[in-house]
């Protein structure tokens, strides 16, 4: 159960925000019942509470602590602004707007920036919301700081957080992760013709989501690990662990299939095995296959260093004699790769155990254990060789700027939603202000305002429907009313990374609740509140289409040529590392090449959601999507065998290895510059298969012991996966010259 949360939740960061938010909230109003405030006040306060614990976005404890203090002052400001602008409306109105585009303005001075903006908006709303007035003001000015009070208590003392132990959490969901991956793998084995599409969809969604744990991890290490050398170390060993666990499902899937898995198998969503209905072997070499991806799942759960015993230690010495060829069992080449795989993932996963929770006991350890150890000392020992190099950006400036530009649109959507939501209500405008406000934030093309403005539009309809029936239920009881917002706040928060129609439809439902607390509650309101999100949504898009727009077309493809940027990056600098060039830091141009893909992945949501009329281009996208990661997991894989080329004893350079890549970084080129500028002729060119370059050799010659065979077969699936792309992005194909 812990390890299903632990991999359910990440770092408990989703747990952590709710718990935190809820007791926030609950702190303030029990300082606020003490005080014997009203109603007004103890809402007030509860939305204060709430702002002041979500704003802050900084890792550190201290720069958190210096954003509170900032943002105090800050709200007082803003709640006593909007108490005096109370009679004077268009004085009003025009402070509003002003203060709306300061806010997102902030955003270019980083999270501090952005803290202190949505802590400026959200108190001034909140103001709006339950009726400050200049007589009002000193009683709510001072639920405001208790509010805030309350917030550093419950961040700093009931619900504490250090990226130390954030980090630490973060490495426990990988691991039940990988386990999770890998008993998937073993569920794949036996899964019969009717089962194995489900079993491969899972698989696909268990090597998604270890991907996204290390990613987290890779965004954690600077702050989490203080000493480089260890971060390094951590950030080497998840690569690898990451890297094993794919290879060995794609060996897996080769295993079952008929010919070799190309690796878009794991990728692409509804793709189908090879012989999709070929039943499971059944002989002694698969129960033993069956066995060893049990037992490998058991001891990434159950470290030999935290069970007492030898038991866990044989299994890992045998496991581990499975990289050698001779400890083999009798079965065709392909089942004897995946054995292959087992003892390689075995390998990374004893070095993430060593880097992760130190030395272990090696009183049991058999000669291939021994031989797996001296190898990840070696490779410990040369940590820190690599210099990275990073050329400094240009920054963009005027209206270019994102930030700029963000503010400009949402300052006009906000003022055309002042203007829309006054002719709805001149009482509750304020509503189209705060969804032109939300459906900004996290968004950078016009695609992703009108898909956010549409689930917020969902999760408000639906709320209102739950709103009306909590109202109902708990609309006389005070306290049991405050409950129930305080379980909505938490299920808000829990849910807001996983769905924003959640997140909205929680938010709705306490409001309802809020209003009914307020006495303000009616059908009619919570229909009001319906049309005014659906008007600062429409405000929303039309401003994004209308002022500075930035297309989702124009977005997409600019992130997409990033990501094709990074990839000849990283493929380049790996061949020129393992033909002999210098070391680099090629794991950290492995995860700049990772994070822009996840820009893209997320920028291109408005082309694969649901709703989309579009079919052939949402398919399309997905497609190229599935080919990217397939191109960086073979980049990835390029990269970690480049960084074990200085200490391990079995790779030696090869320039020969230089050429067999040039193809391919002229290719990746050669649709960046089509996608950047449609205008450019380039072709990619084919050519001989990369696989051909292999030397066969002599019959007893390993077909998997040779490192630039394994080199040479990723060039090759990443070749295949460039040419690939040159169709869905229209590039022209061209043969090879002479």
């Amino acid at each position: 159960m812990r390890d299903r949360v632990a991999a359910s939740d990440p770092g408990l960061l989703r747990l952590a925000a709710g718990l935190r938010t809820v007791l926030s909230i609950a702190l303030t109003l029990a300082v606020l019942a003490a005080l014997d405030a009203g109603v007004t006040h103890l809402v007030a306060g509860a939305i204060s509470a709430m702002v002041a614990t979500f704003a802050i976005r900084e890792k550190q404890r201290a720069p958190q602590a210096v954003t509170l203090a900032l943002g105090l002052p800050v709200a007082l400001a803003s709640v006593s602004l909007s108490a005096l602008l109370t009679s004077r409306v268009l004085l009003g109105d025009a402070f509003f707007v002003v203060l709306i585009f300061c806010a997102v303005y902030g955003r270019r001075f980083g999270d501090r920036g952005t803290a202190l903006g949505l802590i400026g908006f959200q108190t001034y709303f909140a103001s709006l919301f339950v009726g400050v007035t200049p007589a009002s003001l000193p009683g709510f000015l001072g639920t405001v700081a208790i509010a805030f009070a309350c917030g550093a208590l419950a961040r700093f003392v009931l619900v504490p957080q250090t990226p130390t132990g954030i980090l630490h959490r973060l490495r426990e969901a990988f691991r039940a992760r990988l386990a999770q991956l890998l008993e998937a793998l073993a569920d794949l084995l036996d899964a019969g013709p009717d089962d194995v599409d489900r079993v491969l969809e899972q698989v696909r969604v268990g090597t998604a989501r270890l991907h996204e744990t290390a990613m987290m991890i890779q965004g954690r290490l600077e702050e989490g690990t203080p000493d480089e050398a260890v971060a390094r170390l951590v950030q080497r060993r998840i690569a690898d662990a990451e890297i094993a666990a794919e290879r060995l499902g794609l060996l897996l899937l080769t295993a079952r299939s008929a010919r070799r898995a190309d690796t878009l198998t794991l990728h692409l969503p509804g793709a189908q095995l090879p012989e999709r209905g070929r039943l499971p072997v059944r002989d002694e070499a698969s129960d033993a296959l069956r066995r060893d991806l049990t037992a490998l799942a058991l001891l990434v759960r159950r470290p030999v260093a935290a069970a007492p015993g030898t038991g866990l230690a044989q299994v890992r010495n045998r496991l581990l004699g499975y990289r050698d060829d001779e400890n083999l069992p009798s079965a065709s080449p392909a089942v004897q790769d995946v054995f292959r795989g087992i003892g390689e993932t075995a390998r990374a996963v004893l070095g993430l155990r060593i880097a992760l929770d130190g030395p272990q006991d090696d009183s049991d350890d058999s000669p291939a254990t021994a031989r797996s150890r001296e190898e990840l000392d070696a490779e410990d020992a040369a940590i820190g060789v690599a210099e990275e190099t990073e050329e400094p950006s240009e920054p963009e400036t005027g209206l270019r700027r994102p930030t700029t530009r963000a503010a400009v649109q949402v300052a006009v959507g906000s003022l055309l939603a002042i203007v829309g939501g006054e002719f709805l209500s001149s009482q509750r405008w304020y509503w189209a202000v705060l969804t032109c406000w939300i459906v900004f934030i996290n968004t950078a093309s016009t695609g992703e305002i009108l898909v956010k403005g549409y689930r917020r539009l969902v999760g408000t309809v639906l709320g209102v429907v739950a709103g009306i029936v909590l109202a109902g239920l708990v609309g006389h009881h005070t306290w049991t009313a405050f409950a129930v917002v305080l379980l909505c706040v938490f299920a808000m928060f829990y849910t807001a990374p996983l769905s924003y129609t959640l997140m909205s439809f929680f938010v709705t439902a306490a409001l309802g609740v809020l209003y009914t607390l307020l006495h303000t509650y009616s059908l009619s309101v919570l229909v009001l509140r319906v049309e005014e999100t659906a008007l600062g949504a429409a405000c929303g898009i039309v401003a994004a289409a209308l002022v500075l727009p930035v297309h989702t077309d124009r977005r997409t493809n600019d992130l997409l040529t990033t990501v094709l940027d990074r990839l000849a990056e990283v493929t380049s600098t790996a061949m020129d590392q393992l033909s002999g060039g210098p070391p680099v830091d090629l794991l950290e141009q492995a995860r700049d090449l990772d994070q822009a893909l996840a820009d893209l992945r997320a920028a291109i949501q408005p082309l694969t959601h649901p709703v989309t009329p579009l079919r052939t281009r949402r398919e399309t996208a997905r497609y190229v999507v599935a080919l990217l990661e397939t191109c960086a997991y073979h980049a990835r894989a390029l990269a970690a065998t480049a960084e074990l080329l200085p200490t391990h004893p079995s790779i030696a350079a090869d320039p020969g290895l230089k050429g067999a890549g040039e193809r391919i970084l002229r290719n990746i080129r050669a649709i960046a510059a089509h996608v950047g500028d449609e205008g450019s002729a380039e072709p990619v060119r084919t050519g001989p298969s990369i696989a051909s370059l292999l030397d066969p050799g002599v019959p007893a010659t390993p077909r998997y012991g040779r490192v630039t065979d394994r080199v040479l077969r990723h060039l090759q699936r990443l070749d295949e996966a460039v040419l690939g792309l040159a169709r869905p992005l229209d590039v022209p194909v061209a043969a090879p010259r002479g």
